[in-house]
């Protein structure tokens, strides 16, 4: 209804079910404007189906929705007394959006950016009020697993960001992620080779889901409940409430969890032919709580601020047994012995974050935003190892360890996009990450009943990083094609100290990372995409930290405080084709890296060192597919596929590491939608063997399943997953050099775990039960 106005209107009613006639909670009420079909302001009902709100709007429309119900327009009322009373509404149940998400946007589904993929949320897939996780797995290229695990073009490394910026919602760990419904998001972004104005450091691609401005959509959440075996047991609460000013959002969860291992290893040398093997099993504990806090103030239309912590607290005990065997050349026993481990562990984390994000009345992509985000996390362990006789003349002895580790990270982050001329846009900013860790470990021999420090395991190493960084972009976007030139510099000081011995390193560097990114429209659903990115990847603290991990003291792993960063120039082209039922990308790419790092093996009394290296450069050549298919309304199969072939070249202590190879994987997704609101996917996974600089990694082949059964309108869920379902899943290695050979495996297992999750106000329950960590 249109007409003109200089007075605040009252707008009450209540909403019901048409069939129970019972009240609806948390509908929402929508004062929609008639020309643009914009929400203008709103409210929700309360838990008796209630509301009471006023406007001062004209020409507009009241909708009323709430999901798995017909959304209900009101063109025609009457005022009396300034008031609109619309009396009981009664919604009818919508049965198809209950069972399904239809993906159907008013314009094009899919739009093909310069260096992105901009997948719209339509007005049908909003209806159903489904999360954030739903409306993801319709995103081409995109998957999401039964159990909430997000992947792009098949890798897991990808960045989850909210309104172009890093989140506490988005965080892995966590489950406040769902608490985002369909029609709060206006869009998201699929980015698989990120511009310069993203870090150099190497990322899989970047996925941005942008949350609409306007959208004020009351109480929404879930509790969830999960229990599994191994032990994978957890209560969760995760909270949004949205009003005029603010959006407010929490998370809370405490569970335990156990990750079993087995592990097997040769250790032989062939000089004196003699052989050391090892079998062990174990358990690995764990028991958590968290909390996470947050809020977005909207200052104005133009100006949000965002400030939120979280803070966790982890309790650790690993217990792990193996046997040990020295055997010799004609396979006679000489001595056996039993290793048995006992660790305990403590580990508080915490994050906060603030953040505000200015926009501008000029031009909607118009944008400042800065963000302030700090974390840290202690580690407090001790071991305990006792090895025991049980043939042979092998000495019972005793060692225990004391870690002490502490982490501290910030990053300062400026950002701001310039639209000019309608068809170009310039992007700056600059960061500034600061990274410390201090680590103290203290190995203990037990000797004459008296535990004596042993020098040469012990040490306090220390390791400070800062990386400074400037980029700018510009960017010619036109109807048909497109280009966009990036250029950033980071600035990277590296410290390290060996505290015990005294021993300092430094290292500063300073270098430019390029990125051009072309893309041309062959029609709306067919495009090509090209780019190239300069890359870094600094070494951590692991790789750098020179002290022994003595967990199996036949095959050690010692850092390398000398380590320096890998850079790789990455190329991509890519074809990208949506069809009605069918999405397809192929991609080439190559990578070219300098100063690989690789673990190098040396070998001494039938004990294996791995330290990582520097060792020369790498050429990759590859193809990559993925497709998503939905044949019927009731199944869809998704397949990503990799191939790629490698050519090392390089030299370490007079040896040289010269070959060549090839590896691939292979995933296929088929997900059913059954009767009775049931959901089925079954995964298969393959991975070739590939040759390493010293010796061969094996094929691995597993397959995981999950089903979902919908109940009471699909506010509650009911999950049940299966990780490696025929428990085929092993890690093996396998090195043979002219002196040694050695071989190692490990073993995980089969996991189960079923979980249900109850969804309130405007939230959908979680669609999954139990995310990996």
């Amino acid at each position: 209804m249109g007409f003109a106005q200089d007075q605040t209107l009252k707008i009450i009613g209540r909403v019901i079910d048409a069939q129970s006639q019972q009240p609806i909670e948390y509908a929402t009420i929508s004062i929609v404007d008639s020309t643009t079909n914009n929400p203008v302001t709103g409210a929700v009902s309360n838990n008796e189906g209630d509301f009471n709100f006023t406007t001062i709007a004209s020409n507009f429309y009241i909708e009323i929705s709430f999901m798995g119900y017909n959304a209900l327009k009101i063109k025609t009322f009457n005022i009396v007394k300034k008031t609109i009373d619309l009396s009981v509404l009664a919604l009818t149940e919508n049965l198809e959006a209950l069972g399904e998400v239809v993906v159907r946007a008013e314009k094009s589904q899919t739009e093909f950016k310069l260096d992105k993929r901009v997948f719209h949320v339509g007005a049908d897939i909003s209806s159903t009020g489904a999360s954030a996780l739903e409306v993801l797995n319709n995103v081409p290229s995109v998957n999401v697993s039964i159990e909430g695990v997000i992947s792009l073009r098949g890798s897991q490394g990808v960045q989850i960001l909210i309104n172009g910026k890093p989140s506490v919602l988005a965080s892995a760990e966590g489950n406040a992620l769902g608490t985002i419904t369909a029609d709060m998001i206006e869009k998201i972004e699929v980015i698989t080779n990120p511009s310069a104005k993203y870090d150099a450091e190497g990322t899989a691609g970047i996925i941005n889901i942008v949350i609409k401005k306007s959208e004020k959509r009351g109480l929404n959440g879930s509790a969830t409940l999960n229990v599994g075996t191994p032990t994978s047991n957890s209560v969760g609460l995760s909270l949004n409430k949205r009003t005029e000013k603010f959006n407010l959002f929490t998370q809370m969860g405490i569970g335990k969890r156990t990750f079993p291992n087995k592990t097997k290893s040769i250790n032989r040398d062939i000089s004196n032919d003699t052989t050391i093997t090892s079998s062990g099993s174990g358990d690995f504990n764990e028991k958590f709580a968290n909390i996470l806090l947050g809020t977005d103030y909207h200052i104005n239309d133009y100006n949000v601020v965002t400030l939120s912590g979280s803070y966790a607290y982890e309790v650790e005990d690993q217990f792990f047994d193996a046997t040990y065997n020295k055997m010799y050349g004609d396979n006679t026993l000489a001595n056996s012995w039993l290793r048995a481990e006992t660790t305990e562990a403590t580990n508080p984390k915490l994050r906060y974050e603030l953040q505000y994000k200015k926009d501008f009345k000029r031009h909607e992509d118009q944008d400042l935003l800065f963000s302030a985000l700090g974390s840290s996390f202690a580690k407090d362990q001790s071991s305990v190892f006792n090895n025991t006789p049980i043939t042979g003349t092998v000495p019972e002895t005793q060692q225990d360890t004391r870690t002490d580790y502490k982490l501290e990270d910030y990053t300062f982050k400026l950002d701001y996009t310039h639209p000019f001329l309608e068809k170009y846009t310039l992007e700056t900013g600059g960061q500034y990450a600061i990274n410390n860790v201090s680590n103290d470990y203290v190995v203990r021999d037990f000797i004459d009943n008296d535990w004596l420090t042993n020098p040469n395991l012990t040490n306090q190493f220390d390791f400070d990083q800062s990386v400074l960084a400037f980029y700018g972009t510009l960017a010619y976007e036109g109807d048909i094609w497109g280009l966009k030139l990036g250029l950033r510099l980071e600035h990277t000081d590296v410290a390290t100290l060996l505290r015990t011995t005294n021993e300092a390193n430094s290292n500063n560097y300073t270098n430019f990372f390029p990125s051009v990114h072309t893309s041309y429209k062959l029609s709306e659903n067919h495009s090509l995409q090209a780019g190239f990115s300069k890359r870094i990847n600094r070494p951590r603290l692991r790789q750098l930290n020179p002290f022994n991990n003595i967990r199996n003291n036949f095959n050690i792993y010692r850092g390398n405080p000398d380590l320096m960063p890998e850079y790789t120039d990455s190329y991509e082209l890519t074809t990208i084709h949506k069809l009605e039922n069918l999405s397809l990308n192929f991609s080439l790419y190559h990578r070219y890296t300098t100063d690989v790092i690789e673990n190098i093996i040396t070998f001494q009394n039938n004990i294996t060192t791995s330290q990582p290296e520097n060792i020369g450069t790498s050429n990759t050549t590859g193809f990559e597919f993925n497709g998503k298919y939905t044949p019927v309304k009731w199944f869809t199969l998704s397949n990503d596929f990799n191939i790629n072939f490698f050519k090392r070249e390089g030299i370490f202590n007079t040896q040289t590491f010269d070959f060549k190879g090839n590896r691939w994987s292979s995933n296929m997704t088929s997900k059913f939608k059954l009767p009775s609101e049931f959901d089925l996917e079954l995964s298969g996974n393959y991975e070739s063997k590939f040759t390493t600089v010293q010796g061969e990694e094996s094929n691995r082949l597993y397959a995981d399943m999950g089903i979902r059964k919908k109940i009471l309108k699909g506010k509650t869920i009911l999950n049940l997953s299966i990780r490696d379902v025929f428990a085929s899943r092993v890690d093996k290695y396998t090195s043979s050099q002219s002196n040694f050979y050695a071989f190692n495996s490990r073993k995980r297992g089969r996991f189960l775990t079923f979980g249900i999750s109850y969804g309130f106000g405007k939230g959908e329950a979680m669609e999954f039960s139990g995310q990996r960590r």
